[in-house]
């Protein structure tokens, strides 16, 4: 669905935001809108779109949605995992990697 998107509106302006539970779905994820899906095994195979990734739980996405909307959708989610640091410091780590974001 993210290429088709892509594909459509193009890749200017354009970021995923991930809502996976652990470190290493989210760095996969990542890689894979970012540089291509590393496992060759989807559409994005070979084929990034260079475009940032996000965590909701990120600053920069969190400040955007309404508090209490967070809260209903998000919140509990965010309070039961056990690394959410680890998995924010994981998807930084590939838009650092690409220079994307």
């Amino acid at each position: 669905m993210i290429k088709r998107a892509a594909d459509r509106v193009g890749t200017e302006g354009l970021i995923v935001v991930l809502g996976t539970p652990t470190a290493d779905s989210s760095k996969l994820f990542a890689m894979t809108v970012t540089e291509g899906d590393p496992t060759w095994a989807g559409p994005l195979a070979g084929a990034g779109l260079g475009v940032p990734a996000y965590h909701v739980m990120e600053d920069e996405i969190k400040s955007q949605v309404d508090e209490t909307v967070y809260e209903d959708e998000v919140g509990l989610t965010e309070m039961t995992l056990e690394n959410p640091d680890e998995i924010l410091a994981a998807v930084r780590a590939v838009r650092e990697s690409n220079g994307v974001g």
